[in-house]
C-alpha cells in the first residue's frame, strides 16, 4: 500500500510542477495560445484532484500505527493543492479581465475594482472549502477511530470468550475429578463395611466354637 502511495506521490510531484510552470506563463501569452493553456491547466488540476483522492483512499488501508506520517504528508499536498487553484484562480481572473477589456473597452479602474471583488468572493470560497475539508478530515479521523474502538472491543469479545470457555472446559474437569474421588470414597467405605462384617463373623465363630467345646467336656 505504501508502495502505491509513493508512486501517486512521484506523479503529483511531476504535474504540480508542469502546472506551476504553466500558471506562471498565463499572463504572458495572448490569443488563442493562453485559451489552450488554461484549458490544459484546467484539465491537469482536476487530474491532481483525482490523484488525492487515491491517495486518500489509499492512507485509509495503511496500518493504523503508521497512518499519521501519510496523512500529514497527504494534508500538505491538499494545501500545496489549494495555493495551486488560488494561483490559477487569479490568473484566470487577470486574462478575463484582460479580454472583457480587449473586447468592451472598459478602463483600467473598473477592471482593478472587478478584479478585487472577485478575488475577494475567491478568498470567500477557499475560506468555506477549507473549513468543509476540516470538516471531511475530522469525519475521517472519528470513523478510524470508531473503526480502532470496534477492533479493541472485538478483540476483548475474543478474549472474554476464550476465557469463558476455559473456565467451562476447568468446571467439566472438576465436575468429573469430584465423581471420580466420590466413587473412590464409596468403595473405600464399603470395603471397610465389608471387612467389619467378616471380622464380626470370624470372632463369632471363634466364640461359637470355643463355647461348644467347653459344652462337649
Amino acid at each position: 500500500m505504501s508502495s502505491d502511495f509513493e508512486a501517486y506521490e512521484q506523479e503529483f510531484g511531476t504535474l504540480t510542477a508542469e502546472i506551476t510552470n504553466k500558471i506562471g506563463r498565463i499572463p504572458k501569452l495572448g490569443g488563442e495560445e493562453k485559451t489552450q493553456l488554461v484549458l490544459n491547466v484546467d484539465k491537469q488540476l482536476e487530474e491532481v484532484r483525482e490523484l488525492l483522492e487515491q491517495m486518500d483512499l489509499e492512507v485509509r488501508e495503511i496500518p493504523v500505527q503508521s497512518r499519521g506520517m501519510y496523512n500529514s504528508r497527504l494534508k500538505s499536498y491538499k494545501q500545496e493543492m489549494e495555493k495551486l487553484e488560488k494561483d490559477f484562480k487569479r490568473s484566470r481572473i487577470a486574462y478575463s479581465d484582460e479580454v472583457r477589456n480587449e473586447l468592451l473597452g472598459d478602463d483600467g479602474s473598473s477592471s482593478e475594482s472587478q478584479r478585487a471583488h472577485l478575488l475577494d468572493n475567491t478568498e470567500r470560497l477557499e475560506r468555506s472549502s477549507r473549513r468543509l475539508e476540516a470538516g471531511y478530515q475530522i469525519a475521517v479521523e472519528t470513523e478510524q477511530i470508531g473503526q480502532e474502538i470496534l477492533s479493541n472491543l472485538h478483540s476483548d469479545r475474543e478474549k472474554i470468550q476464550r476465557s469463558r470457555d476455559r473456565l467451562r472446559e476447568t468446571d467439566a474437569n472438576l465436575g468429573k475429578s469430584s465423581r471420580i474421588l466420590t466413587g473412590m470414597l464409596r468403595r473405600i467405605i464399603q470395603n471397610r463395611i465389608l471387612v467389619f462384617i467378616l471380622g464380626a463373623i470370624i470372632l463369632l465363630t471363634i466364640v461359637l466354637a470355643i463355647y461348644f467345646n467347653l459344652r462337649g467336656h
